[in-house]
C-alpha cells in the first residue's frame, strides 16, 4: 500500500502547529496504525528529520494512551476500536489519511499528536476514597447485587480514560469519562457512603478543568473504543443533582 499522510506537526505548547504532508509506501494492510507511523519515524530519523512524536503504551487496546484524530474522526472510523489497534487493511491503496491530535482546551498540545490529558487524573482524585471496612475478605455473595447493576457497573469500568468523548464532542465535554468513573461505583454496595459526595466533586472539578456542558449528542459515546454508554451520563446527572439537593 502507498499512502499520503497529512499530520500535524507542532514543536511545544506555545507553538504555532501546521501541517506536514508524508508520502509512505510499501506499507502492509497487516500493520498496526501505529506501526505504520513507526515505519514512517524511522525513516526521518534516516533522513536526518524529526520524528512524529505520539502516544502509545500497551498497543494493546487497554491503557487508553494512543489518542488522535484520524481523518477527523477520533480513533479513527472503525467503530469500538483504539488507534493501536486499528490496522491498515480498512484502509484504501492510495488513501490520503488526515492525523491530528484531541482538540480540546483542557487538552494542551505537548507536541505533535501527543496532548496532556493530566485534566482526567485530577478529576479522578477529585473522587476521593471509598470507605471499604478493613480485614479479612468478605463471604462470597455477603453482598448481593443484582446482575443488571453489576453488568452495568462493569460496563462504566471499562472506560479507560482515552479522552476520545472529549475530542469527538463538539463542545469538548468530557461528561463520558466523567460519568462512568462516578457511576462503576454508584451502582455497587461499596459505593454508597461517598456516592453523592463523589459525583458532585468529581463533576465540579471537571467543569473547573474547562471542559464543555454536555447537550447530548451523542458523539462520545459513537467514538468510545469501549462503547460507554449515553445513561451513565443521566446516572451521573441524578447524582449531581441530588447532592446539590441536600
Amino acid at each position: 500500500m502507498n499512502l499520503t499522510l497529512k499530520v500535524w506537526r507542532q514543536s511545544g505548547p506555545t507553538d504555532s502547529g501546521r501541517m506536514v504532508t508524508y508520502r509512505v509506501e510499501d506499507v502492509s494492510p497487516d500493520m498496526s496504525f501505529l506501526e505504520m507511523l513507526d515505519v514512517l519515524n524511522e525513516r526521518l530519523i534516516i533522513e536526518g528529520d524529526d520524528p512524529i512524536a505520539f502516544d502509545h503504551d500497551c498497543r494493546e487496546g487497554i491503557c487508553g494512551m494512543c489518542g488522535m484524530v484520524i481523518n477527523g474522526v477520533a480513533h479513527g472510523e472503525q467503530r469500538a476500536t483504539t488507534t493501536c489497534q486499528l490496522h491498515m487493511r480498512h484502509f484504501e491503496d492510495g488513501a490520503v489519511i488526515t492525523i491530528e491530535p484531541w482538540r480540546a482546551a483542557p487538552f494542551p498540545v505537548v507536541k505533535d499528536l501527543v496532548v496532556d490529558r493530566s485534566a482526567f487524573d485530577r478529576i479522578i482524585q477529585a473522587g476521593g476514597f471509598v470507605s471499604v471496612p478493613a480485614g479479612s475478605a468478605p463471604d462470597a455473595h455477603s453482598m448481593p447485587v443484582r446482575k443488571e447493576d453489576a453488568d452495568a457497573a462493569f460496563d462504566a469500568a471499562t472506560c479507560i480514560g482515552c479522552g476520545a468523548c472529549v475530542a469527538a464532542c463538539p463542545n469538548g465535554s468530557a461528561s463520558l469519562f466523567t460519568a462512568a468513573k462516578i457511576t462503576h461505583l454508584s451502582l455497587l454496595p461499596q459505593g454508597q457512603p461517598e456516592r453523592l459526595s463523589r459525583a458532585k466533586a468529581m463533576v465540579d472539578q471537571m467543569d473547573a478543568e474547562g471542559f464543555g456542558g454536555c447537550t447530548n449528542t451523542g458523539e462520545c459515546t459513537a467514538v468510545c473504543p469501549k462503547g460507554i454508554p449515553l445513561d451513565t451520563i443521566a446516572q451521573m446527572n441524578s447524582d449531581y443533582l441530588k447532592a446539590n439537593a441536600k
